[in-house]
């Protein structure tokens, strides 16, 4: 069995990466390139020796045409989405889902009508130290948890010795396109982690910062409020050199800190007990397959995936809370 994929749009920094990763696939073939921008979709079609077309529908239309990579402006991708589950294409889609609530929706009524495969790409729920945290957390070693910080930064709006804006494109600071700046873009991760973690919480408040002048935030807090008292902290930036990604994890029993070096945890749980010093666990749970090669298996072979549509909708819907915070300088319920 061999899937024709098609990629729609080159928006997304990671539109390449996907496909290479297709293309990494014997079963998998890049068929068609459709792209908003008619310029950037030939130059992509014309590397990869497919067609590009300039109309959407007409790509859909095609029977020959299996499944699809979306990587088009988020503010697009209830259109595109939704256009492809009704030509009954699987799809594979960088996140975030949507800008809005509402939207996301309206895709997951239409991907659910298709009964086609979907993934939404959340890369860091198939790590395995992000899975390590989720096993040592949902074990009770950290006891209630009481706060949770995670802090994902770069700095790609910062200048460098090859551009004066940065090295992300111009695109990911428009409000319009991306429904946001450095949180919806790259606090998508510390966000989606935190949801897997903790759940959903009761309400969202969140604090914007304009470093580099531009018309979206690149430095973002948001608090999460939960029902048990717990209290969660996601941070996200664009214009920080060096940031090393960072996890802190505290509860009632213990507590776990996490960066790009280091991975080490306490509890009153473990036989040494708390003062006797922290634990750095050389045993790992086997990391999962990244989401491409889950879309890819649950469409030739059935096999079950481990990122869901719903987790999608949690994303978006924590999003678009914190941006209604960060407008209206008060607390937004995730009930209203």
């Amino acid at each position: 069995m061999t899937i024709q994929v098609a990629m729609l749009s080159y928006w997304h920094v990671h539109a390449e990466d996907y496909a290479r990763q297709v293309q990494a696939r014997p079963e998998c073939r890049i068929a068609a390139v459709w792209d908003e921008l008619p310029e950037r979709g030939k130059a992509q079609a014309e590397k990869l020796g497919v067609p590009f077309y300039d109309n959407l529908e007409t790509l859909l239309a095609n029977p020959q045409i299996d499944a699809v990579v979306v990587d088009a402006p988020s503010s697009m991708h209830e259109e595109v989405i939704t256009a492809a589950a009704k030509a009954g294409k699987h799809i594979f889609t960088e996140k975030v889902l949507a800008i809005t609530t509402e939207a996301a929706d309206r895709i997951i009524q239409a991907v659910r009508e298709s009964g086609k495969s979907f993934m939404i790409s959340l890369p860091r729920l198939t790590h395995a130290v992000n899975l390590q945290v989720k096993e040592i957390i949902d074990a009770g070693l950290l006891g209630q948890i009481t706060y949770l910080r995670v802090r994902l930064a770069h700095d790609g709006g910062l200048p460098n010795k090859n551009s004066s804006e940065g090295w992300l494109p111009p695109h990911f600071y428009s409000k319009e396109q991306c429904g946001g700046g450095a949180l919806i873009d790259l606090g998508c991760h510390p966000m989606y982690l935190t949801h897997f973690y903790l759940g959903m919480p009761e309400a969202v408040s969140a604090q914007f910062g304009y470093v580099t002048g531009r018309d979206v935030e690149d430095n973002a807090v948001v608090t999460l409020r939960y029902a048990d008292g717990a209290l969660a902290v996601v941070e996200a930036g664009f214009a920080s050199r060096l940031s090393p990604f960072t996890l802190e994890v505290c509860g009632t029993e213990g507590c776990l800190m996490m960066d790009d070096f280091q991975f080490r945890f306490r509890s009153t749980k473990l036989e040494l007990g708390a003062q006797e010093g922290w634990i750095s666990p050389v045993k790992r749970p086997e990391a999962l397959p990244r989401p491409m090669d889950q879309w890819i298996d649950h469409i030739i072979h059935g096999t079950p995936t481990t990122i869901s549509i719903d987790q999608g909708r949690a994303l978006t819907q924590l999003m678009e809370a914190a941006n209604l915070s960060a407008a209206s300088g008060k607390s937004v319920s995730i009930a209203e």
